[in-house]
């Protein structure tokens, strides 16, 4: 089976950051016998959905990956549902809300997909994308397919065994509850009108939450008190309604951006002796300053 790719591929408008250079090779499987064909020829690769939080390296990236953006298949069987690792959340949210099922009001505003949002067990406004799972099928470091109960998955916040075992989601099966479709949309529509007053619109570019939120704290307000709204480098600021995110305001580079996000992370460490830990991933490379500053911060 051949599977189309596109080399030297220009990845930057794919990002939410609107940053980012070539990619040498970039795979786009539709359906899970493609993508799990490329992951056993290409046993290095990396894998990402949406790009929503991820910052690429303006130098771009000497190696293969895949999006998953194709692979959008949702299976709806009464209360149960099957979504492929490509289904965007608002998309999925909004499917469940025409099928008068309850449970995905949270993801509404989220733009990244069920892959990455299983991966990092993606939360807000008191749910998260655990509540409702039921297994996930997830392909192994040992080129298997393994299909992982919920109490498998060793959710906690922002977490999962994914990272750990190096599991990468193919697709997830959720239980949900019936809801009169009314209450459902009110929710949605009260989760969108948060989101629009406390976080950037992707009108300006943006990765979401720079940094995890510490045990008992928040990241916002530590880096609110050390001053990081008035913090730019180069084209990158940090949002002046909240510390926690940055904004490429003015063509920002991927250096602008580790240099303010070393900054934010530097002042909180001064002073708390907090090491605050990147919510986003980087991917790069080729630049040993932006290497340094990342490993600096990840380790």
């Amino acid at each position: 089976m051949a599977i189309s790719s596109v080399k030297n591929f220009d990845i930057k408008n794919l990002t939410s950051f609107k940053i980012g250079g070539k990619i040498s090779e970039v795979f786009f499987p539709e359906n899970i016998e493609e993508f799990t064909q490329i992951l056993k020829e290409n046993p290095e690769i990396k894998v990402f959905g949406n790009l929503s939080n991820t910052l690429i390296s303006t130098l771009g990236y000497d190696g293969k990956i895949i999006l998953t953006t194709k692979m959008t298949a949702i299976q709806i069987d009464g209360t149960h549902v099957i979504a492929d690792c490509g289904v965007k959340g608002p998309k999925l949210s909004q499917t469940a809300c025409e099928n008068n099922l309850s449970g995905f009001e949270f993801m509404i505003g989220f733009p990244g997909s069920v892959g990455g949002e299983v991966f990092m067990n993606a939360s807000a406004h008191g749910q998260c994308i655990s509540d409702k799972l039921v297994s996930v099928t997830c392909f192994t470091r040992e080129g298997k397919i393994v299909k992982y109960s919920k109490e498998e998955m060793d959710f906690e916040y922002r977490k999962s065994r994914c990272p750990k075992d190096n599991l990468i989601v193919l697709q997830a099966e959720f239980e949900l509850k019936t809801k009169p479709q009314e209450e459902i949309k009110a929710k949605m529509d009260e989760n969108l009108e948060f989101r629009k007053s406390h976080q950037p619109l992707l009108n300006l570019p943006n990765c979401g939450s720079i940094f995890k939120n510490p045990q008992n704290d928040s990241a916002g307000r530590l880096l609110d008190s050390i001053g990081a709204k008035n913090f730019s480098i180069g084209g990158a600021r940090v949002w002046e309604n909240h510390a926690n995110f940055i904004v490429n305001d003015n063509n920002g580079t991927s250096t602008d951006i580790l240099q303010l996000m070393f900054k934010m992370y530097t002042e909180v460490k001064n002073k708390y002796n907090i090491e605050l830990s990147p919510e986003i991933i980087f991917l790069g490379g080729a630049d040993e300053k932006e290497n340094e500053l990342w490993q600096t911060m990840k380790k």
